[in-house]
């Protein structure tokens, strides 16, 4: 093939319904992402309703893509969609159609897995992100810390314990009575107010550990939920908590960015690379950013993607699913999606 592939992304992991026509690794041709706001009424995502609506949508969302790349279906060279992780009717919806699309047109499909197409968004926009890089990826389900030496190698420095980033401040935001999603209900919240009113401990983080311990990098957000739910009570029998939801919100966020920015610069001083790469719907906050930005002290840089990019669209699923075909990785009609799909490459430190 003599000129850049052009790939077809399909993303319905969650609560996107989104379609991207990529040439090569960075011409964006054409990107549509239908967002299904729904679930605010709910306060979350409901897995029914989300894998209705991509039923629904999805026609039209790849019809608009294409479209918007001045493209048939035809002209494609290979379709890429998300296999996992993810809600699994959701994952399934996109799956179907994308292996249906591809036997139809007589193109080969690739499975994408979703937490490493967040890696490759970033780049999409600044050319530069590429590895060597400390990756921190960030979202409602998923909380990552990431050593990448090459893309496709991947070393699990930190995880999670409990709640993911995201849905921790999805718990807080609901806690406080603010609007779904939590993150930027938070951030917006905390922009009038003072982190020091109210001060919460920063889980698993403290100046005793060390590399070796198996804290050293991990997350745990759940204490922070708890800490802030026994706060808000005590306010409330004050009868003041309605004055002081901006304080509360900026604490919250104050110690959630705390610990998420401390851990990714251990791992920064660890494996000497003052180069970070932000990946998923948190990394589109402010605050992670500019604390980030602020510890490297003009040393080094950091890499995060646009807001339509850092949630989740399927530009960055048709970057991973070039990435995968240019290595000769695809798929057959045995493509299944699975909620709990392994992350390629990854090993733990």
């Amino acid at each position: 093939m003599t000129r850049p592939p052009l790939v077809l992304g399909i993303e319905t992991s969650c609560d996107e319904t989104s379609a991207a026509v990529l040439r090569g690794q960075s011409e964006l041709l054409g990107h549509v992402i239908f967002t299904q706001d729904v679930h605010r009424l709910y306060g979350g995502v409901v897995p029914e309703i989300a894998s209705r609506a991509h039923l629904r949508t999805l026609d039209h969302v790849v019809d608009g893509a294409l479209r918007e790349a001045g493209v048939r279906i035809e002209d494609v060279d290979v379709v890429g969609v998300t296999a996992g992780p993810g809600l699994i009717g959701a994952l399934l919806v996109g799956v179907s159609w994308g292996k249906a699309a591809a036997w139809a047109a007589g193109k080969p499909v690739v499975g994408v897995h979703h937490m490493e197409a967040h890696l490759f968004a970033t780049q999409l926009e600044h050319p530069d992100a590429t590895p060597p890089f400390v990756a921190l990826l960030v979202s409602g389900g998923h909380t990552l810390l990431l050593w990448v030496p090459a893309w496709g190698e991947y070393v699990q420095l930190g995880a999670t314990r409990d709640d993911a980033a995201g849905e921790a401040f999805d718990k807080a935001a609901k806690i406080l009575g603010l609007p779904y999603p939590g993150g930027p209900s938070i951030q917006r919240a905390a922009e009038d107010g003072d982190p020091s009113r109210h001060r919460f401990t920063r889980p698993l983080l403290n100046r005793g550990q060390r590399p070796e311990d198996s804290d050293y990098y991990d997350f745990s957000f759940s204490g922070l939920k708890t800490a802030l739910r026994n706060r808000v009570r005590e306010v409330e029998r004050e009868g003041a908590l309605e004055a002081e939801i901006p304080d509360l919100a900026a604490a919250f966020q104050d110690a959630a960015v705390d610990v998420l920015a401390a851990k990714t610069m251990r791992a920064v001083r660890e494996m000497d690379c003052r180069r970070i790469v932000l990946g998923g719907g948190v990394a589109n906050s402010r605050a992670l950013r500019a604390e980030l930005t602020r510890r490297l002290g003009g040393r080094g840089a950091v890499f995060a993607p646009s807001p339509r990019l850092s949630t989740d669209n399927a530009a960055m699923i048709a970057r991973a699913a070039q990435f995968r075909f240019a290595r000769g990785e695809v798929a057959g009609l045995e493509l299944n999606a699975r909620a709990d799909l392994p992350f390629p490459g990854l090993r733990k430190r």
